[in-house]
């Protein structure tokens, strides 16, 4: 691994896994349910799991074994760039103007929502090897989405708790909730589409160099 690749994940880890605690810290502190249920509620955001799986991947450029091998391969990292991307996408377009942390939350917010995807895009194009990257990974790719919408859904009708407006089965239904999903789904979809298109140009430049 050399020394440019090293000091970046380390950086990316770092600042990733910090801001993650602290919205956790928050959370913590303004609890009125139980610590599992509160640990429940910090998981069902798909915020919080996309910059874990962020800040996993650059952890384990400093791992060994088998974790190693699968945090740092390629599909992984490309499948993790496209969550963080949707989430600083969709957390800009339409959730930015309904949340309004203050002081150092702030900071960790706009770390996790802007700063986090920027810096795992930034990694994908310069450091990830691209070549072995195929159309049939996206179907691979969707499962995290899908299982969480479905997490999500489960646990709604259990507690009534739902962590993003668009998803509020209380306040819009199950049939729009659903339409709402399908396109959520479609977003996730495109952009791995486009990444592997990026890959399979820029690998197509680098043989022909």
């Amino acid at each position: 691994m050399n020394s440019s690749l090293r000091n970046y994940a380390f950086f990316a880890a770092v600042v990733t896994w910090l801001s993650v605690w602290v919205q956790f810290y928050f959370l913590m502190e303004g609890r009125t349910g139980s610590i599992l249920g509160t640990v429940s509620q910090f998981l069902g955001y798909f915020t919080i799991i996309s910059n874990i799986a962020v800040a996993a991947c650059f952890t384990g450029f400093f791992l060994k074994g088998e974790w190693k091998s699968f945090l740092t391969r390629p599909g992984t990292q490309s499948a993790v760039t496209v969550y963080i991307l949707a989430v600083g996408i969709l957390y800009n377009l339409l959730l930015r103007s309904i949340w309004h942390p203050q002081g150092l939350q702030r900071i960790s917010d706009e770390i996790l929502h802007s700063l986090s995807p920027l810096m795992m895009l930034f990694f994908w194009i310069v450091y990830v090897p691209k070549f072995t990257l195929q159309w049939q990974n996206v179907k691979y790719w969707l499962t995290l989405p899908v299982a969480y919408f479905s997490y999500v859904m489960v646990r709604g009708a259990i507690t009534g708790f739902y962590p993003y407006p668009f998803i509020n089965v209380t306040r819009l239904g199950y049939a729009k909730v659903m339409m709402n999903g399908c396109l959520l789904l479609l977003v996730f979809v495109v952009l791995s589409l486009v990444l592997i298109g990026i890959a399979k140009r820029l690998s197509r430049k680098e043989a022909v160099a």
